[in-house]
């Protein structure tokens, strides 16, 4: 007793209110703040309310990685109220004055506060803790980001501080009539049965057809039966559709340059195309376009799902911060279940588009969106950093590089095909660079994205953040074709995933359908294409669970691209029979040795040029070519400038009897190739008019021996969709029929 009182006067100034408390209670300090022997260093006191994990003294240096318990992660999320956090500091003061007699505080009570509270200092420390721990995951840098982490965070975030009209977006979130009409409510909202569920993971889908005046033919599917088909709206105002406030003011402005002098004025906002493409947009039902041009429609239709994207999150947000403004102003210990809103991850919208020019102008659009007027400007971080990772020095290219138009417009700017952003958004402010986990939206190149996801096995790796994805948006998928498919598919089997981690996820905002593992059947997916594809309709028919539905265009080409071949030429198509798709690149390749080549191997066939779309199949060839000693060149995309200038100069003197071609390389480099007499389309280009352009490269050559100029053309019946693209929908029709060879004879630019 002698040895425990001495020093004890001492040892209770050293103590804080709370200890202070159970001191004076039970008689003893608690037994968490004991000190152990063998452990030099003090206890850390982890305060939940007082966000504080660590003290000030440390050094950043002196702080080791350590991996945060996921339990840990998501008690760190958990924010006292205001009133739970005076109502502690009130019983601590009371039981101070009431019987602290014979404790006698001094000067020390008075800093005390600052000891439970914690300072600024301390919070960001505790974020430096979080970043330390996702970097122990092998996440890379886009995952964190302490300094701006507070500030964009929706948990901490009320309506009231995000928009000055509070009370006007109260009063429309009270009222159940609007909220009945709008899109987004009616989609998220609805709860989905678990029959309805097994019915659209075993049923086949039922489809109808329509035709709407600028779309053309259209196929709804849909596996549930109370499937509705949409109805084109010819006139419609802003207003009516739902918009969140601020973009009912700049969508006009934004969409200005698309518009024509002619638009009526009950319809000053929308184009033809853009009002039908935002009406299935909005009705939340999957979209397919396979008619995306970059060179006619490329930017109207960008704008489009633009603005949807910025609606949906906008929206989302809004409904959280409400939610934050409800659950704070609650009384203590009430517990809803009212306020479920949320995914198991933020990020809601994934954009994947090509190249980084892409994502400069999507980031454009979205910033023009949000400023309502040229004196409300929205705070952009790390904006300076964007424009110069994601803009492009016209100088840098070469002035005497003349290509087609639709090249230049597809290659404008900066292509690096290697990249991803998050940006999350308020109404006055957006960040780029945002980490994944704090994101709301995803901008990011197939290439990018299978890098951060990863293969099995792989350390540094992560998907997580793809499994509350709402909304996902493959703009020109025909490049993914020429780029590698292969990314795409990757994507498409790890999104909507359940997570590994829980991400400090509050489980009591998140929906059911996110719990249910039901993410799928609710994410609405716009896919945009120059053409049709079986491999771009398999991603859409395979990996889109939409309940409400998907729209797909399906118009057939009634004039076909030989139509604008200017070269007066013979073109025979040599049909080849296959068991099966399976085995049609086995025939292909087998009949175009037995039958076709042998016809080419003679002298006075030289300057031949075949045609290879398949990278596998140009492979295959240049090695039976080396391997049967031909003379024969070739080039592909990894040619290297010399190889590719050797290679033209012998095929064009005749020292190369054959030139084998990519049509990767003819998509990326499209030079002009002189010196062709005949032609083989190894198979039915891809783009329908590469076939044109590949035949009018036979008015470069100089020789006059025009007469003697071939052109064969191999197909199956399984290249309907490409043949159709070349020669017409009528003319296929018959040729599928037909089991004979066709000849056709162009002249000029007449069929």
């Amino acid at each position: 007793m002698g040895k425990r009182g001495s020093g004890g006067r001492a040892a209770v100034l050293g103590l804080s209110k709370r200890q202070k408390k159970h001191l004076k209670e039970f008689g003893e300090e608690h037994p968490f703040y004991d000190k152990v022997s063998g452990r030099p260093e003090a206890t850390q006191i982890c305060e939940l309310s007082d966000n504080s994990d660590k003290s000030s003294a440390e050094s950043d240096s002196e702080i080791e990685v350590e991996p945060v318990p996921v339990y840990h992660k998501l008690l760190a999320t958990l924010k006292t109220s205001p009133e739970s956090e005076s109502e502690d500091e009130e019983d601590e003061s009371e039981s101070e004055e009431a019987g602290e007699s014979e404790i006698e505080l001094g000067s020390e009570g008075s800093q005390e506060p600052e000891e439970a509270d914690g300072g600024e200092e301390d919070k960001d420390e505790d974020d430096g803790v979080d970043a330390s721990c996702d970097l122990s995951h092998g996440a890379i840098e886009e995952f964190t980001d302490v300094k701006h982490e507070s500030e964009f965070s929706l948990e901490t975030n009320f309506m009231e501080e995000e928009s000055g009209d509070c009370d006007a977006d109260k009063k429309e979130s009270n009222s159940s009539q609007a909220f009945s009409q709008d899109p987004f409510k009616q989609h998220m909202d609805k709860e989905l049965e678990e029959k309805e569920v097994e019915k659209m993971s075993t049923l086949s889908k039922t489809s109808s057809q329509i035709k709407w005046p600028r779309l053309g033919q259209l196929t709804f599917s849909s596996t549930l039966e109370k499937h509705t088909t949409l109805k084109p709206d010819k006139e419609f105002d802003v207003k009516q559709l739902h918009l969140h406030k601020p973009l009912e003011s700049t969508w006009p402005k934004v969409n200005k340059q698309f518009l024509s002098p002619t638009t009526k004025p009950s319809d000053p906002s929308f184009t033809p195309l853009q009002r039908e493409l935002f009406s299935i947009m909005n009705a939340y039902k999957d979209l397919f376009y396979p008619e995306r041009k970059a060179l006619t429609n490329g930017e109207e239709i960008r704008h489009a799902y633009c603005l949807h994207a910025l609606n949906h999150v906008l929206k989302a947000n809004a409904q959280v911060l409400s939610n934050n403004a409800k659950k704070r102003d609650q009384k203590p210990g009430t517990d809803s279940d009212d306020y479920r809103d949320q995914g198991l991850t933020r990020p809601k919208v994934l954009m994947i588009v090509p190249f980084r020019e892409c994502a400069l102008r999507i980031v454009h659009i979205l910033i023009s969106l949000l400023e309502v007027n040229d004196k409300r400007k929205i705070d952009v971080s790390n904006k300076k950093r964007f424009k110069g990772e994601f803009g492009f020095d016209p100088e840098e290219k070469p002035p005497n590089l003349k290509r087609p138009e639709d090249y230049e417009a597809v290659f404008a700017g900066n292509i690096d095909d290697h990249f991803r952003i998050g940006v999350a958004i308020l109404q006055k402010s957006m960040r780029l660079y945002a980490p994944f986990y704090s994101s709301d939206i995803i901008i990011a190149s197939p290439l990018g994205m299978r890098t951060v996801i990863g293969a099995e096995g792989e350390k540094k790796r992560d998907f997580d953040f793809l499994s509350s994805i709402e909304m996902l948006i493959i703009d020109q998928a025909d490049i993914y074709l020429m780029q590698n498919w292969e990314h795409v598919l990757h994507l498409m089997k790890h999104i909507n995933l359940l997570p590994l981690d829980s991400h400090g996820v509050d489980f009591s905002r998140v929906r059911m359908l996110s719990l249910n593992n039901w993410s799928k059947y609710y994410r609405q997916t716009l896919l945009f294409s120059a053409l049709q594809d079986p491999q771009i309709n398999s991603i859409f028919n395979k990996h889109c669970f939409n309940y409400t539905g998907q729209v797909a265009v399906r118009n057939v080409p009634l004039i076909g691209s030989i139509s604008r071949v200017v070269v007066q030429l013979p073109h025979v198509f040599r049909r080849i029979e296959a068991e099966n798709l399976t085995s049609v690149i086995d025939t292909r390749f087998q009949f175009f040795i037995d039958k076709v080549l042998p016809e080419y191997r003679d002298a006075i066939m030289s300057h031949t040029l075949i045609y290879v779309p398949s990278y596998f199949d140009y492979v295959r060839l240049r090695n039976y070519f080396k391997k049967e000693d031909l003379n024969f060149a070739h080039i592909c995309e990894y040619t290297k400038k010399g190889g590719i200038c050797r290679a033209r100069r012998f095929f064009l003197n005749g020292d190369k009897q054959f030139l084998l071609l990519t049509e990767r390389f003819h998509f990326y480099k499209r030079y002009t190739i002189k010196g062709i007499r005949n032609l083989i389309f190894y198979e039915l280009p891809t783009y329908s008019h590469f076939y044109s352009e590949i035949c009018n490269m036979m008015k470069a050559t100089d020789s006059g021996v025009d007469a003697t100029w071939t052109c064969t053309v191999l197909y199956s019946k399984y290249d309907a969709q490409k043949l159709a693209a070349v020669v017409g929908i009528d003319r296929t029709a018959q040729m599928l029929q037909s089991k004979k060879n066709v000849h056709l004879f162009v002249t000029g630019e007449n069929e």
